[in-house]
Order: C-alpha cells, then structure tokens, then sequence
C-alpha cells in the first residue's frame, strides 16, 4: 500500500500547506481490528451471500496523528460489480448489490483514508459466505431406461444424480421415491433398484414412471432453518419376454344355423392372441371334442364353418370346444368352447286375425264412460306369428290418445288372444269425440328384422247424459234505470250443455226471493222486468235470485243474479212545513231541513240559500246543513232595531232547498224568525219563554195549570193526613208494639222537605239511621217502602197541677204542636232468605209496616202527652 501511494495521491494532496512549512505532517491510518471484527479497514471482512440490500454491514474506522478530520473512500476495479457504498464522513458501508456465493465468493476492493492532505489506500479481499439458496440440480436429464420383464428382484436398473452447488450440509445431496412403487433408491448414492419380493410384468404394467426426490442437508437462509428439495421422473419400460401363452378374446362365444344356411357357411370366428405382446408369436386353432364330424376350423383364422346340409343335423344345440397353442410347447395353450344353436329363420312377421281371418281394422260401438277395468268384449282380436322360438316371441302395443286402453297380453309367444281393457274412463267422452281410433302394433323382440304388424282400433261411441248444464258465470249482475217501463231487458243468462238431443236442450227457469218482478225467457236466458212491475230505486234498490238451468233429463244448475235499480232523480226536496218559524237569540244559530227520498247521492243531496230578504245581508246561511245565523257584526238588539224600525224584531225569509241532481228540483218556504236576547231562566222554562214569546195567553194558561196542580196535590194531601189521624186515634194501647230503646241517644229527626229534594213522593218521610244508612235500605238492598201512616188528632189539654210544675216544665220545654209524619225503618232489620216464598215474604212485610206505623203511634202519644203536660 506504501509503495502505491504515490500513484493514489494528487500533488494537491501531498503538497505541505504553507502554514505546515516546516513541521511534520503525517498521513492518517486504518484501525486493524483483525477478522471479524466489524469496524476498521475491511481487512479480511466475511459477509452471507443471503444479506438483504441496505443492510449497513461494515463501519470504516481510522484516524489522523494531526487529529484532522478523515474522509473514506471504497473503490472496486473497473468492470467489475460495486457490491458496497460507503458515507465518506461516517465510514459506514452499506451493501446495494445482491450477493451470489455460487458465481463470486471473493470481492476485490480499494479502502482508502484522507485528512485532506495526506491519503491512504489500501486493497481488501472481502469473502462471501454461504447460505442454503440452491436447490439440488439432476444430471442428464430426461431419465428413461429399459428393463427386461424378467429382471430379478433386488437388481440394480439406474442411479441417479444430483448436483447442490451450496457448501456444508447445504450441498449434500439425498434421495427418496414419492410414492412408494415397486422399485427402491438408495438414498446417498441414487442408486435405483427393483425392490425385495417384486416382479415385473409387461402384460400388466408395461411401463412405470418413478417419481426421485433429491433433498438437500438443510441450512440457514435469511436467519431461518431451510431445506431445499427437487423431483424428478425415471420413466422405466418394461421390455416384454416370452412367458405368457395365447388367450381367447371376447368370450364367451355363440353361433347360428338357419334353415337356409348352405354346406361350407361360416358359422363363427374366435379369435385369441398371443399374451407376449412386445413380441408375439404365431398361434394355432384346432377342435377337440363337440363338432360330431359336421363343424370345421381354419387352423390360422379361427373359422368356424358347416360342413353339411342343416336338414342333417342331428341336434338343435351343439358345444364345440376349440383349442389354440403356440408351436413351441404342448403347454402354452388356451380352451374355450363355442355355442352353435340351430334355429329357425325369421320370415314370418306377427298378422292379426278376426273372426273371418287376417284383418287389420276392428271396429266396436259403445256408450260413453264405461267403468275402468271393463273389457271391450265386441273385440275378437287374435295375434299369431308362425315362426318358431325367439323369432316367434313380439309384444304388443296399443297406441292412441293418452292412457286411456291398455292391452293384455303384452308379450306373446307364437299365438294369443287380444284383450282390450278400460284405463281411463274419463277419456272415453262422447263431448270430446264421437269416434276413438287406436293403433294396436305387433313388434318383434329378439330378431334382428324386427317384423311387425298394425291394426286399426275403432270405437264409435253413443251419447249418455253425463253433463250438467253450465253457466259461463257464477253470478250476473245487472243495471236498471228506476221507473223504466215493464218489460225492460236486463241480461242475458247463458249455460251450455255438451250432451246431444234432448240433453243438450237447456230450459231456463228464475226463482227466489225478490224474483217476481223478473222474468226469464225459458230458451234464450234473456231475463227482464214483468209488465206490470215499476222499480222503484227509493223502496228497494238491491234484488238477488236465482236463475236454474235445466236440461231433458232434470239435471240443473244455478246462476245468482244481482241487480241494482238505479236511482233517477224523482224526488224535489221537501221542507215539512210551507211556513216555518224559529225563534233566534243573538249569538245562537237556528237550522233549517228538507227532506229528499230519493235513494242515492247525488239525486237526494240538499243545498240551501236564501232567495229573498227584505232588509238583506242580515243573514248567512250554511248550504250544506241549512243553519242560519246573523252577520258576524250583529252582536246585540241595538245592532237590530237600527237595522229596523219594528220593535218585534221579526223577518220573513224565502229560503230554497235545491237537491244536487240532473235535472235538479228545488222547493222553497218561508221562514219567519223572531229575534230576542239571551235571558237566563231555568233551562225548561227558557225554552218555553223561547217558543211562547209571541204567544202570552199561552203563558197566562201555563202558569194557571201549574198553580191549580199544586192546589190540588195540596187538598189530597191534607185529606189524607185528616184521614190517617183519625184512624190513628181509635187504635187502643194493649195493641201496641213497644220496640226495646236503644242505650245510645236517640238521634235527632230530620225533615226533607219536597220543595228542596226530588227524590220521590216518600222520600220527605224519610229519616238518618244513626249507623250511617237510610232506613230504607236493608241488608239485600232496596226494599218496597209502607205506606206513610196519619198522624192521630190531637186530644184536649188536661188542667195544670200547679203554677210552678206549669212553669218548670215550660221554661224546659217549648209548646209545639207536633204534627209530624214519617216512615221509621227498623234498625235490625234482616233480609229475607231466598228459600222463602213470595206469599210469606209480603207478609213479613205487612207485619214489619204494622210494627213501624204502632211505634210512630207511641212516640208520637208520648209527645202529644208532654204537650199537654205543657198547657198546664
């Protein structure tokens, strides 16, 4: 490195500074770390061929005696590769080019070091070290041998070779067959040989493709464990040997003999080969045994042929057994055994015969619909082919529309009688057609002619009556103009019966409920209104019936037939009176009504106006509900009497009711309205002040009637008090019934006047109970209440004892006149059990109002007693 740097300096660089001059000046250096190491001059530097590109791989380390900053440098000889770069300030190396160990396991480079001045470079050898990337390689490929079939088992056939260009366990190479065959490789030296216990075998297997994979011993790539592998294809072919004799192909093996066949006809060739197929030999075809002189063979084609007339033969079935060999041994050799049937010729094709002979139409008349199963019994059908055996043997085969016949037999063997069977009723229908035709074929089974015959299959069918009429739809619906004229059409009913004659005639007939305003014509189903019938759409605007048809035979069938009348505009509105009058206070609106009867809108839709109003714009009314009230401005009697001088406040309008029909009708009425202020007496009272207003003899009377009721409930009252007091008076004391007092204080009374309630013409006798019910309320509820008792008259005052008694007890008690009547219920009073009956249940009440009207009775004797005590 000295001695060359000269050449790697400029002048620049070693000429001294002018400030140096004078003093020493050094060249800077590499530190040497020695191998391994990862920073100083690359001496001896080792980097794996599988480092990624980037990777920051060696630091450049040096310094300078001045202690002047270094730069670094890496330089490789020209044409070659820059595997490295490295930061000239830093000295940091980093890889930028893959590495190969396999195509450059040693870089060259130049490492240099400058402070400026002084520079100094130094030549490395950088080694790259393996890693597993290689996968074996094979030699001389493709691999394809050949072995003889007879090759001994355990031989050895080929080796192969692999090739791994890695170093270490990463280029040793091992080998193995996927899948296991019949041969076995030695797995260090690829040597391939035919495995323990096995043959080959041309006839089977003439060829075989082994599957070799070459595996190396592993090793780290990339920081992980990799074992690489590669396959190839030995493609063995077997070679054929002489070890297998002649075979026959296509057994088992069958001949004929016709009647027609002549001496000399071929009757059959076998045919065998030699099992040696890569190189076969020639065969030989002999007879053994079975010919009995008449059969021949062609001793190298294998011919079978007839050596007699077939009316000699003796036999109809003869087994030949037929031998083929090779000339080189007795024992390779193959039997088999021919079949020769002597059979008849097929000529004669199958013929249907009738009653007269060969015939090939038949003809039958029925009624329609026979039942399935039935046979055709007007056919006499025989079949017959004159052929013997399998020529002989057809089946049968009827051809037509759908299934509706069916044949039996099917198969016939010579001869057999046809029957015809019925399959599907339904198809037999006179409807869909008068006249059925079928094909009856005779074909052949086993012959290879296949002869045949046809024949023609006719039924002619009679109609029965097995349709109902019908109607093209369930129901009709028709329209009709109210007030249309008698006799009006509405539609026309249609219903079709297929049958022929007098089942097909249909007759139409129309009944049920609201039918009888209706008519049918009984042929053509053209219904309409009776002559003297009118429809009224406002009485009765929806009619359904029934319309019935019916053929010769009384078989029906029913339609359903809505009509709807539809409304015209007849009716004008009506108001129920000419003159009408309301009453109208301010504030309240009054409605107007008419009335229109026709049945449908818009014919019996109303709209009101006012046609005349003498003053106007006093009134607005609401065509649609009639309702009349007074201009919004119009909110008091002031507003009216300048509006009008009249001091009645009346107006007569002409109001209109128009319906909204074509053409439309009106009507119209006068109404007189009397205008008045809201008063605010009792609600009955004010609507009879509303209505009287006009009227005040109408009041006068009304007032005269009430009072003369209130006379009158007066004077029966008081009679009836007058009456009960004097019955009361002749009751004596040993008939009383003295209830025992309660030891609480007796309540006081209460008096319900009937000005105030009007709960019931009893209810002012009615007292509290002290236990917080009404008396007249038991433990079952409402119960009938007794008739209120009379009080008893009151007896004259007995003479005073003395002043001062007179004066004690008058400063006690206050001189009252009682005249006190009421109704007392019983406290403990039970309700009656339901066993009881009706009879003993008013008699416990006749019983319970005796004991109520006796205790009244005392009490009020007491009180009558301590008045007159009072007087003196």
């Amino acid at each position: 490195a000295s001695e060359n740097l000269p050449q790697l300096l400029s002048p620049e660089l070693l000429r001294t500074p002018p400030e140096r001059a004078g003093q020493s000046d050094y060249a800077p250096y590499f530190y040497d770390y020695g191998p391994g190491a990862t920073h100083g001059n690359m001496a001896l530097f080792s980097i794996s061929e599988d480092t990624p590109v980037g990777t920051h791989v060696y630091t450049l380390n040096g310094t300078d005696p001045e202690e002047d900053p270094v730069r670094y440098g890496l330089t490789f000889e020209q044409g070659t590769k820059e595997y490295f770069r490295v930061d000239p300030k830093s000295g940091n190396v980093t890889l930028v080019q893959e590495l190969d160990r396999e195509k450059q396991a040693e870089i060259s480079a130049l490492v240099s070091i400058t402070d400026g001045r002084n520079k100094v470079a130094e030549t490395v050898r950088i080694f790259v070290t393996d890693a597993n990337d290689e996968q074996p390689e094979f030699q001389n490929l493709p691999f394809a041998i050949d072995v003889p079939e007879d090759t001994a088992p355990g031989s050895s056939v080929y080796k192969v070779t692999a090739v791994d260009k890695d170093m270490g366990s990463g280029g040793s190479v091992s080998y193995y067959l996927s899948p296991l065959t019949k041969f076995t490789i030695d797995g260090h030296s690829g040597v391939l040989r035919i495995r323990a216990n096995e043959t080959l075998d041309y006839e089977t297997t003439p060829a075989h493709f082994v599957t070799v994979v070459a595996q190396d011993g592993g090793g780290k790539y990339k920081g992980q464990h990799q074992v690489m592998s590669s396959t190839a294809t030995v493609t063995i072919n077997v070679v054929d040997a002489q070890d297998t004799p002649p075979s026959f192909v296509g057994t088992p093996y069958f001949g004929y003999i016709y009647e027609v066949s002549l001496p000399g006809s071929e009757i059959f060739t076998v045919y065998a080969k030699d099992g040696d197929q890569g190189n076969p030999n020639s065969i030989h075809y002999s007879i053994m045994n079975g010919s009995d002189g008449v059969f021949d063979i062609n001793s190298t084609s294998g011919c079978i042929s007839l050596t007699t007339n077939p009316s000699q033969l003796k036999s109809e079935l003869y087994e030949i057994r037929v031998k083929v060999g090779l000339p080189s041994g007795p024992m390779d050799y193959d039997i088999t055994t021919v079949t020769v049937r002597v059979v008849d010729l097929n000529n004669h094709p199958p013929t249907f015969y009738g009653e007269t002979g060969p015939q090939n139409r038949f003809e039958v008349t029925m009624f329609e619909h026979p039942p399935a199963g039935e046979i055709l019994r007007g056919f006499k059908i025989t079949v017959n082919d004159s052929d013997q055996g399998a020529n002989a043997k057809f089946k049968l085969r009827l051809v037509g529309p759908g299934r509706v016949l069916r044949v039996v037999p099917q198969t016939v063997l010579n001869e057999a009688q046809v029957t015809i069977i019925v399959e599907d009723t339904s198809g037999i229908d006179y409807e869909k057609g008068s006249t059925l035709t079928f094909k009856l074929l005779a074909i052949e089974i086993d012959t290879p002619e296949r002869f045949s015959a046809t024949a023609d299959i006719i039924i002619h069918l009679l109609d029965t009556n097995d349709n109902v009429p019908a109607f093209t739809s369930e129901y009709y619906v028709a329209r009709i103009d109210e007030n249309s004229p008698g006799g009006s059409s509405l539609v026309s009913v249609t219903a079709i019966d297929p049958d022929s004659g007098p089942w097909g005639e249909v007759k139409y007939t129309i009944y049920g409920s609201g039918s009888d305003l209706f008519s049918i014509h009984f042929s053509t189903g053209l219904i309409s209104t009776q002559p003297w019938a009118t429809l009224d759409a406002e009485a009765r605007s929806k009619y359904n019936f029934y319309v019935k048809a019916e053929d010769g035979e009384g078989e029906y069938s029913l339609a359903e037939v809505f009509v709807t009348v539809l409304d015209l505009n007849d009716h004008s509105p009506e108001f129920h009176e000419s003159l009408l009058e309301e009453t109208m206070v301010i504030g309240a609106p009054v409605r107007i009504e008419a009335v229109d009867e026709d049945a449908e809108s818009p014919n019996n839709v109303i709209e009101y106006s006012i046609m005349k109003a003498d003053p106007k714009n006093i009134f607005d009314i609401d065509c649609n509900t009639g309702v009349i009230k007074l201009k919004p401005y119009i909110k008091s009697m002031e507003i009216i009497h300048n509006i009008t001088k009249s001091q009645e406040c009346k107006w007569s309008l002409l109001v209109e009711a128009r319906d909204r029909g074509s053409p439309s009708f009106s009507t119209t009425a006068v109404l007189n309205i009397d205008i008045t202020e809201a008063v605010r007496p009792t609600p009955l009272m004010a609507a009879f002040l509303k209505r009287s207003r006009g009227s005040p003899m109408k009041v006068l009377g009304m007032v005269t009637g009430i009072i003369s009721l209130l006379v009158g409930a007066t004077v029966l009252f008081s009679t009836a008090m007058y009456l009960r007091n004097t019955k009361s008076n002749r009751i004596s004391p040993a008939r009383r019934i003295i209830k025992r007092r309660p030891r609480h204080p007796e309540p006081p009374w209460s008096f319900r006047m009937p000005i105030f309630r009007d709960a019931g013409p009893s209810s002012k006798f009615l007292a509290d109970d002290p236990e917080g019910g009404r008396a007249d309320r038991g433990a079952g509820g409402p119960r009938a209440k007794p008739p209120p008792p009379n009080a008893p008259s009151l007896p004259p005052p007995p003479p005073p004892s003395s002043a001062t008694a007179s004066k004690a007890r008058t400063s006690e008690r206050p001189r009252v006149l009682p005249t006190i009547s009421g109704v007392l219920a019983s406290r403990s009073f039970k309700k009656p059990k339901a066993s009881s009956s009706s009879g003993s249940g008013s008699g416990r009440k006749e019983t319970m109002s005796s004991a109520l009207v006796s205790e009244l009775k005392m009490r009020l004797e007491q009180k009558i007693n301590e008045s007159n005590q009072g007087y003196c």
